[in-house]
């Protein structure tokens, strides 16, 4: 049975880091899993067989670009980027919602997030727009 749902991997070595075609910053990769589950009509999206990063810039209107520069925008996306986002209403932990506005009126938060971490309750990797855990950005 073959799994439909596995990555081509052709055995290249794909850069950890990468400068955004845009701000000329270097940024980490993302799985192509992680834009998958955020872009619109992702079965449209053809992404190609190489390394993609994500761009953390709240200025910069790039959210994931490839290495061969190619850019996918917010506008691009189904899900509006916290971190992209300069509101106090923005989503700082996609696996459980939580805004930057719930942290500040609510202290037990951060335990609770933290505590679900733990126990392996999260799905950071394909709901949050980075690919990783959200606990560094609280």
């Amino acid at each position: 049975m073959s799994d439909c749902c596995s990555q081509t991997n052709t055995g290249k070595t794909v850069p950890k880091k990468q400068s955004c075609p845009i701000n000329e910053q270097d940024y980490i990769r993302v799985p192509v899993k992680t834009i998958l589950h955020h872009i619109k009509e992702s079965w449209n999206c053809n992404l190609k067989d190489q390394g993609y990063y994500f761009c953390t810039d709240p200025d910069c209107d790039v959210v994931y670009f490839g290495e061969d520069g190619t850019q996918i925008t917010t506008s691009s996306l189904r899900t509006r980027v916290g971190i992209k986002v300069k509101k106090t209403n923005a989503v700082i932990c996609y696996c459980f919602g939580v805004s930057r506005e719930d942290i500040n009126n609510n202290a037990n938060i951060k335990d609770f997030v933290i505590e679900q971490t733990k126990i392996k309750n999260c799905s950071c990797e394909t709901s949050n727009p980075s690919g990783r855990c959200c606990l560094k950005d609280f």
